[in-house]
């Protein structure tokens, strides 16, 4: 390789949530800056809860994301009862658990067929892979539709769902609801197995990510509405440690902060920690479907992050059929909730990883101060360093190639820049 500067640039990131860019530069064979521009105005809903009743965070947090509401809705709500003191009924658990599960399956299919995979196959898109394979891309949208239905039901709409409440539900369904998703669920899971099949068998570039895997972590169910935070590194925390072990940093080519683990760097969250962490958690099936498709109990290889989101398609389905299948509607909707004030703290796993919320309010209610940490903000340290990894690896490929290995290392983590983008620090100087 020549000892000339060469730049890589990509200016608007495709097939990812929200706007960002990607920048390289090398000088001969050093890297020498790699940067995840992220120039997305920020969206300031921390500002705009401030003044705001508790009780409107899970309606307000939940317009952040079209693709992961329910994530941002129940890590409001964990905040704000974690504070009252209020341990909802294990029946409202896994109605929020079956919610979720609905967002998972939406969230994942959509990366996986429409986002990713023609990364793999070598199409710039979607409709372009639809065009040669529209059975491949018919089974991706029938399955992102069984999770829509799901959280129609529970959530009352698709995207933006307004059934959920502090304390729980507005409405809680019937058996009789939730029993007539059950075929086109198991159907879903039928698919979800030959997704692992189909996604396990592209051809993978090399990338294992070295630093600390956190996410959220539960003795009995591979956690997701709730759990303690964990780390391979030794963490094991609850909710209300966050801020004693991570802290965001402001970088000058970002509308995000990026997060790191206090003494550690930077780590990384979403599906492979929470795969690597709770493997014993899965479902048989979804072990199964893991086992065929060459993973072991612990995945650092970042772009085999595609056959982890798929078993835990798998997982999200199975887990869907045994909710409702022991289902028993609660008899109130919602738990009363008396605030009080102080901080309340909750997470919960997006489908993209940890989702992090603080809220401090006074005496009745009001939000006096709110902070939210979204998973892509929180893996924007990991995903600079893949691509830089990536660039010294594959240095050889002409700058065509190598750019579009960048930009799949970046999908790589499923992005959501518009979630990421809610900070901006505004100096003024006055003479």
């Amino acid at each position: 390789m020549s000892a000339e500067r060469r730049v890589l640039r990509t200016d608007y990131l495709a097939r990812v949530e929200g706007e960002g860019a990607l920048f390289v530069e090398c000088d001969g064979d050093v890297v020498t800056k790699v940067e995840l521009r992220i120039f997305e105005p920020p969206r300031f809903f921390e500002a705009l809860l401030r003044g705001r009743s508790c009780f409107e965070a899970p309606d307000i947090t939940a317009r952040i994301c079209g693709i992961c509401p329910v994530a941002y809705q129940t890590s409001a709500v964990n905040a704000v009862e974690s504070l009252a003191g209020v341990d909802v009924p294990e029946s409202i658990h896994h109605l929020r658990r079956l919610l979720y599960c609905g967002e998972w399956i939406e969230s994942h299919a959509l990366h996986v067929y429409l986002l990713h995979a023609p990364d793999f196959l070598g199409y710039p898109d979607a409709i372009t892979l639809a065009r040669d394979y529209p059975d491949i891309v018919q089974r991706g949208l029938q399955l992102k539709a069984a999770g829509n239905h799901l959280m129609r039901v529970l959530g009352g709409r698709e995207i933006h769902p307004i059934n959920v409440r502090v304390g729980g539900f507005y409405r809680v369904p019937s058996a009789s609801e939730l029993r007539a998703l059950r075929p086109e669920l198991e159907q879903a899971r039928e698919i979800a197995v030959e997704t692992v099949r189909w996604v396990s068998g592209f051809s993978f570039p090399e990338r294992v990510f070295e630093g600390a895997l956190v996410a959220l972590h539960q003795p009995d169910s591979y956690a997701i509405e709730r759990g303690r935070i964990r780390s391979d590194t030794g963490l094991d925390i609850d909710a209300s440690r966050y801020d004693d072990y991570f802290e965001e940093e402001q970088v000058g080519h970002s509308t995000a902060l990026h997060s790191r683990l206090r003494g550690a760097g930077r780590y990384l969250c979403g599906p492979l920690a929470r795969y690597s962490l709770n493997y014993r958690q899965l479902s048989p099936l979804a072990k199964e479907c893991a086992r065929e498709a060459g993973l072991g109990e612990v995945c650092r290889d970042v772009f085999r992050s595609i056959v982890v989101r798929s078993v835990e398609l798998v997982y999200a389905c199975d887990e869907a059929l045994r909710l409702i299948d022991i289902y028993e509607r609660p008899e109130i909707p919602a738990v009363p909730v008396v605030v009080r004030p102080g901080t309340g703290h909750g997470v919960s796993e997006a489908p993209r990883g940890l989702l992090y919320h603080r809220y401090r309010l006074d005496g009745d209610g009001t939000i006096l101060d709110a902070e939210i940490v979204p998973p892509t903000a929180q893996n924007q340290a990991a995903i600079e360093g893949d691509v830089h990894d990536v660039v010294v690896r594959y240095r050889d490929l002409d700058d065509e190639q190598l750019r579009h290995l960048c930009e799949q290392a970046i999908r790589n983590y499923d992005p959501c820049i518009s979630c990421a983008t809610h900070f901006l620090r505004l100096e003024v100087n006055r003479r």
